[in-house]
C-alpha cells in the first residue's frame, strides 16, 4: 500500500486507523443491538426494497468501478469481507457467531438471529419492511433511506438535454423529496447513524447496561472516521456538483466531525431525560462513565488509587467530584468542548457553565439531573447549528488540534472513553489538513508513528492508562504544531 493511499481520505485507510475502527466496528456489530429503526414512513416513499434492486451490473453491481457517473461496484464494496467497508453487510451473520449466541443466552432472548432485539440494527429486514432478506444485513437502505418512492427515478437515464450536470442535479433534488435521505447533510447523517451507533427512543433500540452485562460490548462512534470507512465512492467533481450544487464542494471533514459530537451529546442527553434514563430501582448506566467504577478491585495492606481526577468534572462552585459517584460518560462533550469557542465563543462560555451545572445535578436527585440536562441540551443544540452553517478551513483543523491538546481539555483526558474520542478527532483533523492541502502526504506520513502509538494507548480498556496516553497523544500534537 502506498503512502498517498494510506493518507488520503476516501481511500483506503492507513493501516492503525483501520485496525482500531474495525476493532470498534466488529464489535459493535458483533453482537445484540436493538429494535425497529425509528425512520418508519407510510405508502410507496416507505416502501423498502433490498439490496437485491441495487445489484444490477447497470446500476451499482459491477466487478469493477468502471461507470461514467458513479463507480458502480459500490454493491461489491459492501460486500468486501476482510475490511471495514464490508461491515454493514455482515451484520446479520455475526449474529450466529459464539459470542452473539453467548450474549442471547445471558439475555433468555433465543436465537439472536431472530430476535427483535438484534435484528433492528443488525438488519435492514429488522421492523415490517415487506420482503427485505434478514441476511441483507444493513442494506443500502438503511443508510439511505426506504426506496420505494425514489428508486425508478434513480436509476432512470440522464444527459437527454443540453445540461446533463444539471439534470443529474435537479434528479437528487427530486429524489430527496421523494424520500432519500440527504446524506451530504452532516446533521441528516449523524441522525441516521445514531440510531444505531448509539441509540434511539424506539424500544429495544437501546444497549443497556444490562445488554453490556451480558456480553455486548460498549457503543463508540465517530461520524467521520465511520463515514470514510464505510465510504463506497468518491468524491470527484460530478459527486460535488450532484450533492452540493454549483461550485462542486465536497465534504467538510472538520464540520463532519464536530457535527458528528454534538448530534451524540445531543442524542446522550435527550434519552438521558427520557424513561432510557432509569432501569428498575438504578440509574441506567449506560450514560455513566464505566472506568470509574470497573478497576481490578483486590484485598491489600496498603490502598492503591486507580482513578485520575478530572477537572472537567468540576461542579458549580468548584467543588471537586464526589468519590463513589460514578459520573456522566463525557466522551462527546470533552470534544464538543474543544470545538465550541470556535464556533461561538458565548456559547463556549455557557456550555462550560451548563456543564457544571450539570455535574452537580447528578450528584443531588434525578429531577435535578433531568432539569440541567435539558438546560445543557439547548446549549449542544445550538452548537450543532452553528456547526452545521460554518464552513471549515485548514486553518481551523490547527486551531482545532491545539484546542484538544490545551491543559483545559488534554487534562480532562482521564478516561477510556474520552481518550477514544480524543485520538480520533486528532486523526480526522490532520487528515483534513491532508485534503485541503495545508499539509502535505509526505510530512502527514511521518507523524502516523504517534498517532498509531496513541491508538496502541486505547487498544484495550483494561489496559488503559491515562498519563500513557496523555503523552503519546500530546507527541502527535507536538508533531501537528510544527507544521503549521
Amino acid at each position: 500500500m502506498t503512502t498517498d493511499a494510506i493518507v488520503k481520505r476516501g481511500e483506503r485507510p492507513r493501516a492503525a486507523m483501520v485496525a482500531f475502527a474495525l476493532l470498534l466496528l466488529a464489535l459493535v456489530i458483533a453482537a445484540v443491538v436493538a429494535a425497529p429503526p425509528a425512520r418508519s414512513q407510510g405508502g410507496e416513499a416507505g416502501r423498502y426494497t433490498g439490496v437485491a434492486s441495487c445489484a444490477g451490473s447497470t446500476c451499482h453491481g459491477r466487478m469493477e468501478g468502471d461507470g461514467i457517473v458513479v463507480r458502480q461496484d459500490e454493491l461489491m464494496k459492501w460486500q468486501e469481507p476482510s475490511s471495514a467497508g464490508g461491515a454493514h453487510s455482515r451484520a446479520w451473520a455475526v449474529l450466529s457467531n459464539s459470542r452473539s449466541q453467548f450474549i442471547a443466552r445471558n439475555l433468555g432472548i433465543g436465537d439472536p438471529s431472530k430476535a427483535s432485539m438484534c435484528l433492528g440494527c443488525h438488519s435492514t429486514a429488522g421492523a415490517s419492511r415487506g420482503a427485505v432478506p434478514v441476511d441483507d444485513g444493513v442494506g443500502c437502505e438503511s443508510c439511505h433511506g426506504p426506496a420505494g418512492g425514489w428508486i425508478s427515478s434513480h436509476y432512470a437515464g440522464v444527459g437527454t438535454n443540453a445540461d446533463p450536470d444539471r439534470e443529474m442535479r435537479d434528479k437528487h433534488l427530486s429524489n430527496l423529496r421523494a424520500g432519500l435521505w440527504k446524506l451530504e447533510d452532516p446533521v441528516v447523517r449523524a441522525g441516521v447513524c445514531v440510531d444505531c451507533h448509539f441509540g434511539s427512543k424506539g424500544e429495544g433500540q437501546f444497549v443497556t447496561h444490562r445488554i453490556m452485562a451480558a456480553g455486548h460490548p460498549r457503543i463508540s462512534f465517530e461520524l467521520d472516521l465511520f463515514s470514510s470507512l464505510q465510504a463506497h465512492h468518491h468524491e470527484d467533481a460530478d459527486y460535488g456538483w450532484r450533492k452540493f450544487g454549483s461550485g462542486g464542494a465536497r465534504t467538510d471533514h472538520v464540520q463532519m466531525w464536530a457535527v458528528g459530537q454534538a448530534v451524540a451529546l445531543e442524542r446522550s442527553l435527550d434519552l438521558f431525560q427520557s424513561k432510557r434514563g432509569t432501569e428498575g430501582m438504578f440509574p441506567e448506566f449506560f450514560f455513566l462513565d464505566c472506568h470509574s467504577c470497573h478497576r481490578r478491585i483486590f484485598d491489600q495492606a496498603k490502598p492503591l488509587r486507580t482513578g485520575v481526577d478530572n477537572p472537567g468534572r468540576a461542579m458549580a462552585g468548584g467543588e471537586k467530584w464526589p468519590e463513589g459517584i460514578p459520573p456522566y460518560n463525557d466522551e462527546n462533550l470533552i470534544m464538543l468542548s474543544a470545538a465550541a469557542r470556535l464556533a461561538s465563543p458565548a456559547l463556549a462560555e455557557q456550555l462550560a457553565a451548563r456543564t457544571a451545572a450539570f455535574h452537580r445535578a447528578m450528584t443531588i436527585d434525578r429531577p435535578s439531573a433531568v432539569a440541567a440536562a435539558a438546560k445543557l441540551a439547548e446549549t449542544v443544540s445550538a452548537l450543532k447549528g452553528a456547526f452545521a452553517a460554518r464552513s471549515f478551513s485548514g486553518a481551523d483543523a490547527f486551531a482545532l488540534v491545539d484546542a484538544i491538546s490545551t491543559p483545559a481539555i488534554n487534562d480532562r483526558l482521564t478516561d477510556y472513553a474520552g481518550s477514544q474520542q480524543a485520538v480520533m478527532g486528532v486523526d480526522t483533523l490532520l487528515n483534513s489538513m491532508v485534503s485541503s492541502g495545508r499539509v502535505t502526504v509526505g510530512a502527514a506520513a511521518g507523524i502516523r508513528a504517534d498517532i498509531d502509538r496513541a491508538y496502541a494507548a486505547v487498544k484495550d480498556p483494561n489496559a488503559y492508562k491515562p498519563t500513557d496516553f496523555q503523552a503519546a497523544l500530546g507527541s502527535a500534537v507536538r508533531s501537528i504544531r510544527a507544521l503549521r
